[in-house]
């Protein structure tokens, strides 16, 4: 074990003590004989519209994104081929959808992905559930020793609308929380501090926790007047200023700790979504900083929401030279030429994902890599435009949690992908036996 500098290390058990894990990025030698273990993470990476899936006897059958074969006796088709790379780190799961999702339609499932909630039409709305990465980072606080508990990315930003959300992130009362999708301003709050100084930050954010407290003082009295309705709709807007004062209170913890130096060479933090191939490459470089910098260990990443021709990313495949937008080319992906241009941008989305796996990879950690203490979930939630069955899904990484991979899984309708969530939880931390409607856990994709 390498000696350090008895500063740093003194400053690291000084932040310990306050209840603060200073985001640097983990050491054995700054690891104490009870914290000899890297941290865990999770990242779900989501993309809409479900993949290409011509029949078996097309001569485009090599485009369906799904592997030949099953278990371990399988070969990857076009769609999946960069995956090749990291065969015996990855497992492909056919079959899997939530139970809840298939009456709703074909666009309004992308909200359910990390919920499983049917999203049914309530007295105050549509209502929705907990995100599994909010599950685990703040109802277990497993987000609790980093400076972000999490972080929601997408290509659109912001929250979008009821079942067609620009973020794959929901909180304990279903409301969706807003995404970032600007690398800038992602780089700019993980790693850089504005212009101005800490005190000026103290002083912005104590005034935003008053107003705050007025604007609370003042519901509690407007509360008692209104309808048992309107009571309703109240409770679920205080709920979310509550959560934005909670994330005040966070930031002002962590004024004075210092953010990790990061070298933003290379990096193309001017990208927009009129240069989508710098956008989604950046944004998967700013979640693999995050991750090695122990800034947050809990990020979604959307890479388009279903928002059809309003969503941002829609154009995106257009940009890129191919002949249609991307909800365009999910509707000619069942037969014929239209089957293999879906497949060409199936394969394209896949090249960015094994991008993200390879850069996780080349960063050392332990006696491995980042990747290896890093569950990642990347797919859809719909096979076809419109179906919301047999999610295509992709599970990486962690071979330090006891995932065993180098297999394609195939399942029956009766087992939800929540029997998935529940492994993915007990793995990260979570004490929760059951997430949505599991009925189990799914110990196929864990080490025997």
């Amino acid at each position: 074990m390498k000696v350090l500098d008895k500063s740093l290390m003194n400053r690291r058990t000084m932040l310990k003590a306050s209840g603060i894990c200073m985001a640097l990025p983990w050491m054995e030698s700054l690891a104490g004989s009870s914290s000899s273990q890297p941290p865990k993470r999770f990242c779900s990476i989501y993309f809409p519209y479900g993949v290409s899936l011509p029949n078996q006897d097309s001569e485009f059958s090599h485009w369906n994104w799904f592997p030949k074969g099953e278990g371990k006796n399988f070969t990857f088709n076009k769609s999946l081929e960069p995956l090749n790379k990291f065969r015996n780190q990855v497992t492909v799961l056919g079959g899997l959808c939530h139970p809840k999702v298939k009456r709703i339609g074909g666009h309004d499932s992308g909200d359910t992905f990390l919920t499983g909630e049917e999203m049914s039409l309530k007295a105050n709305g549509l209502k929705n559930s907990i995100s599994l990465d909010q599950f685990m980072a703040h109802t277990h606080r497993l987000g609790s020793q980093t400076r972000f508990s999490s972080l929601a990315l997408s290509s659109d930003g912001g929250t979008g609308m009821p079942t067609r959300a620009n973020t794959l992130s929901f909180s304990n009362t279903g409301q969706p929380i807003p995404s970032f999708n600007r690398p800038a301003i992602v780089f700019e709050r993980l790693f850089g501090l504005s212009g101005e100084s800490i005190d000026a930050q103290r002083k912005g954010l104590t005034q935003t926790g008053s107003h705050l407290d007025l604007l609370l003082d003042e519901a509690k009295s407007m509360h008692r007047k209104l309808a048992k309705t309107d009571q309703d709709k109240l409770d679920q807007y205080l709920t979310s200023v509550r959560e934005i004062e909670q994330d005040v209170e966070r930031s002002a913890q962590w004024l004075d700790v210092p953010r990790p130096k990061v070298n933003a060479e290379g990096l193309s933090l001017d990208a927009d979504n009129e240069t989508p191939e710098k956008l989604i490459y950046t944004m998967l470089d700013l979640i693999a900083l995050a991750f090695q910098t122990d800034s947050t260990r809990f990020i979604t990443y959307q890479l388009a929401s279903m928002h059809g021709a309003i969503s941002i990313a829609n154009k995106f495949p257009s940009l890129l030279g191919f002949p249609k937008d991307a909800h365009g080319l999910a509707h000619g992906a069942g037969k014929g030429v239209g089957a293999e241009n879906k497949g060409k941008w199936d394969l394209y989305q896949t090249r960015c994902f094994t991008y993200l796996l390879n850069r996780l990879s080349e960063m050392p950690e332990d006696n491995g890599s980042v990747l290896d203490n890093t569950c990642l979930l990347y797919g859809s939630s719909n096979s076809k435009t419109h179906n919301n069955t047999n999610y295509p899904l992709v599970l990486a990484g962690g071979k330090n949690m006891g995932y065993e991979h180098g297999q394609y899984l195939q399942f029956d309708n009766n087992t939800p992908l929540s029997n998935l969530f529940v492994t993915i939880q007990k793995k990260l931390g979570s004490k929760a036996d059951s997430f949505a409607d599991s009925n189990g856990e799914m110990k196929e994709v864990l080490a025997s």
